[in-house]
């Protein structure tokens, strides 16, 4: 009897180290999760192109590359997601403008992916009105802001980058419209179909996807980069400035080096017009070599 114990006491003794090893990996496998909010066409929540943005594709090639966590996608709106990604907590948004402010609560990537910046859409039958503020092909948002009766339509809590953000801070604020809703770019296009704005700020992808949304004719819209502003504008992986997010950020800086490019770049790419289209691919190889960081 004693020696039955002592043999089932051995064998329990030899085994135990492997019966604790398994429920302490999986629980030192953290919960990343991914802060995604609806910017066509980049990332796509709904209707026949869902997921299909150049964002969407991107996003699952890296969680694969990062096996060591588990993952979980929430849709949020530019707020909310700012407001988790600024808390203690383990969260990441993989399409996100670098700024100062954001830069003091929140760690970022290298650069992941570059989009053509942000400029003015206007209509096409203002253009004559608005001609004024047109340099060279590029739309002088400065003198634009300091005019009287003016209204630019902008998406609320959304960055535009560090340049175009401190033109808005030190603009009148009766200059400007800022939309809440989860459809602001939408909304602001209708408004300014109506006449209430005479410009609307944003990626021009956008602008045109959302235009089509909103049953209007892209062509009806006139385009112009901002005086002043770089032509391109790199999009990060930003994580909240934890431990947690210093070191997912380490990992993520590794794996963007190994994910392929070309179907990323011409996902984005087929959005533009011909022409940006042509001179967006020809630019590329020098994105990440020529311009400083961020």
């Amino acid at each position: 009897m004693a020696a039955r114990f002592i043999r089932a006491l051995r064998r329990l003794w030899l085994t135990a180290p492997l019966l604790v090893a398994l429920p302490l990996s999986s629980q030192a496998q953290e919960t990343l999760t991914w802060l995604v909010r609806d910017l066509p066409p980049m990332t796509i929540f709904d209707g026949p192109q869902k997921d299909q943005g150049s964002i969407d594709k991107m996003l699952p090639l890296l969680i694969e590359r990062l096996p060591q966590y588990r993952h979980q996608i929430l849709h949020v709106n530019r707020a909310r997601g700012i407001q988790m990604l600024n808390a203690p907590s383990f969260t990441c948004d993989p399409s996100l403008v670098w700024t100062p402010a954001r830069a003091k609560n929140i760690v970022f990537s290298t650069p992941a992916f570059a989009v053509l910046s942000n400029g003015i859409a206007i209509r096409r039958n203002r253009q004559d009105a608005l001609a004024s503020y047109v340099v060279d092909g590029k739309f002088d948002l400065a003198r634009f802001l300091g005019a009287q009766q003016t209204r630019l339509g902008i998406v609320a809590e959304r960055s535009y980058g560090p340049g175009i953000d401190e033109q808005l801070i030190h603009a009148d604020p009766l200059e400007l419209t800022p939309h809440y809703g989860n459809d602001a770019l939408g909304s602001l296009l209708q408004m300014q179909r109506l006449g209430r704005l005479e410009a609307v700020l944003g990626y021009w992808t956008e602008i045109r996807y959302q235009a089509t949304q909103q049953g209007m004719d892209s062509q009806d819209l006139v385009f112009y980069p901002i005086k002043g502003m770089p032509r391109y504008q790199r999009i990060h992986i930003g994580c909240s400035n934890t431990a947690l997010g210093r070191q997912a950020i380490s990992h993520i800086n590794r794996e963007l080096q190994n994910i392929p490019q070309t179907a990323l770049l011409e996902s984005y790419a087929n959005r533009l017009d011909p022409l940006m289209r042509e001179q967006y691919l020809r630019d590329n190889p020098r994105f990440f070599s020529e311009t400083p960081l961020p």
